[in-house]
């Protein structure tokens, strides 16, 4: 896993630019609904209805705590899913990084969670502009 990791972190950002290596979209520039729900559109269409109802509660509950934390949160965790899932194989490597966290194998449970946790970060590091 330690190899994949270090060839995942070696690939080019593309923030909002050039297409990397392997790479399906760029990271919108600025993470505009429109720009989002298009991004989520080319990356992880399977997961519009999700975005779309998380996007709906976030500004439900944003209008009750009268807040936009909630709102922010929702764009963050979704220019993250972004970030992730416009690279395939890091994708790949994350599902089934959380598909080995049911193992019966301690061992392959911990590496699993290591493996997760650094995709997961390096994604939220990405989306915060480096």
């Amino acid at each position: 896993m330690a190899g994949a990791l270090a060839a995942a972190k070696a690939l080019p950002a593309g923030r909002g630019g050039l297409l990397g290596r392997g790479q399906l979209c760029g990271l919108p520039s600025a993470l505009t609904l429109p720009a989002l729900r298009q991004a989520v559109a080319t990356v992880a269409a399977s997961r519009l209805p999700e975005f779309f109802e998380e996007l709906q509660q976030a500004f439900v509950r944003a209008g009750d705590e009268d807040s936009v934390v909630l709102i922010r949160m929702f764009y963050q965790r979704w220019g993250v899913v972004v970030e992730i899932e416009r690279y395939p194989e890091r994708a790949q490597r994350l599902h089934a990084a959380e598909r080995a966290v049911d193992s019966p194998d301690p061992d392959v449970r911990a590496a699993a969670i290591l493996e997760a946790g650094e995709i997961v970060r390096a994604a939220h590091r990405e989306v915060a502009g480096g």
